[in-house]
């Protein structure tokens, strides 16, 4: 074959899974596959159709159109729905990407597509953290450096330079089949080193290629969900959580001490201001521990004052290293509502709320607990009335966080209940100054 003809193929190859992917991302209900890690098989089988039709058409095109040998990515579409979708579904896609090949008497490519697509959803199983199947790049001197930085005190085989040279092994194994086994198998017959090494890099770019397109959906899909459970959450904040029965309650017990302590009932206009100052104002997604706490503190204060400091008791166990990192914002205020509402309301003599934070194997670790009545049998971690709750909660975690972060409910029918949720260590985010020296007056006093 002329080897201008190859390089020309080359480029069209890479631009031919651009479009395809390009096209794919179109599809509202393309787009909600992607976006789900979990998927069922019904889900699997249609995100394989998705990807196998088109690319299935164009080994159509290159057994139609004489030298249009850049149409035919078969190999590499059965490859791209393993590691999206997994191992039955890479299966089903490698043997509908071999329907049109199999009409041209080419009858091992069947068994070796989908023996393909079946072995890349292996990787993905075998992968720790499904975003590095997203994150992939074809250069892999990036892969190493990025290897080399994570892994320089423990190395580890990592997942990205497996990938790559599994589609390199692939590449070589359709080269050397289709050669032995003369028009059983399509491949592309380099006339030099030169063009040997186009098509194999060409290979791994046709399969990097979508998955970054994909990633960029992905990663704005993310967005929109956070952004409107954030907006969610704002809003039930302002019709639950300071509701009008709060607020009564909270002028009630200012109107009783008007006459006999003046003082504190100044202090809790002062702290019913920051609260409603806090979720009006336009915050952002995230805030550090340290000022999350004040607006707990605030919270707690008028809480305390309304329930009696007999009938509701904080307790604090932080550990200093947590308070500079970064949370959700607005996260702890609904598990300390419903601690408050549902564990301690009912019991007559009231009881505590235990505040715990610390680092545990690199992950900061939230703990609210009291020993209310706990969870009463068919009720439901979240009873109605329980603003955001802990189903939103949890929700917020799996968008912002996937499979990194996660939340624990245990609870004892009678003794309490206790919340933890664990979240990747993230660097500090900044701060005002105003909110540091408030958090640490109010420790100091509190100590």
């Amino acid at each position: 074959m002329d080897p201008r003809l190859i390089s020309v193929s080359l480029l069209v190859r890479m631009g031919v899974a651009a479009a395809v992917a390009s096209a794919l991302v179109r599809s509202k209900y393309f787009k909600t596959l992607l976006y789900r890690e979990d998927r069922n098989t019904t889900q699997a089988i249609h995100l394989a159709l998705f990807i196998a039709v088109p690319f299935a058409l164009g080994v159509v095109v290159r057994m139609s159109v004489r030298n249009f040998i850049a149409a035919d990515l078969a190999l590499e579409s059965a490859v791209l729905i393993g590691v999206i979708a997994g191992r039955g579904a890479g299966v089903v896609g490698g043997v509908l990407v071999a329907l049109p090949s199999m009409l041209q008497r080419e009858f091992l490519s069947m068994p070796f597509y989908a023996v393909s697509g079946y072995f890349a959803g292996v990787l993905r199983d075998l992968a720790v953290n499904k975003e590095d199947v997203w994150s992939f790049t074809p250069f892999l001197d990036l892969s190493i450096y990025r290897w080399i930085r994570r892994n320089l005190d423990r190395p580890r085989l990592d997942w990205q330079i497996s990938f790559f040279f599994y589609i390199v092994l692939l590449h070589f194994l359709q080269l050397e089949t289709g050669r032995i086994f003369h028009g059983r198998l399509f491949y592309i017959q380099p006339t030099g080193w030169l063009s040997a090494l186009g098509l194999y890099a060409v290979t791994v770019a046709a399969v990097a290629i979508p998955l970054k397109i994909w990633n960029n959906t992905r990663i704005e899909q993310k967005l929109e969900e956070q952004e409107r459970l954030l907006l969610q959450a704002r809003m039930e904040a302002l019709q639950s959580q300071i509701n009008p029965h709060f607020l009564f309650n909270t002028l009630n017990s200012v109107a009783s001490l008007v006459r006999f302590d003046p003082e504190m009932a100044r202090v809790l206009i002062v702290k019913l201001a920051n609260i409603l100052r806090r979720i009006l104002r336009r915050g952002d997604s995230f805030n550090q521990l340290r000022e999350e706490l004040v607006f707990i503190d605030d919270y707690l204060d008028i809480e305390v004052v309304r329930f009696g400091r007999d009938k509701l008791r904080v307790v604090k166990d932080l550990d200093p290293e947590t308070l500079d990192l970064a949370m959700p914002s607005m996260l702890l205020q609904p598990l300390v509502e419903n601690s408050i509402k549902h564990g301690l309301s009912p019991k007559i003599e009231g009881g505590s709320i235990t505040l715990r934070s610390r680092l545990e194997n690199g992950a900061l670790v939230i703990q609210v607990e009291d020993d209310g009545i706990g969870i009463v049998e068919g009720a439901g971690p979240a009873p109605a009335g329980s603003g955001i709750g802990l189903a939103n909660v949890a929700e917020r975690l799996k968008v912002l966080y996937g499979e990194n972060a996660k939340m624990q409910v245990e609870s004892v029918n009678g003794k309490g209940t206790r919340v933890s949720i664990t979240l990747p260590m993230v660097q500090s985010v900044d701060i005002d100054d105003t909110t540091r020296r408030v958090y640490e007056e109010r420790a100091s006093t509190r100590s």
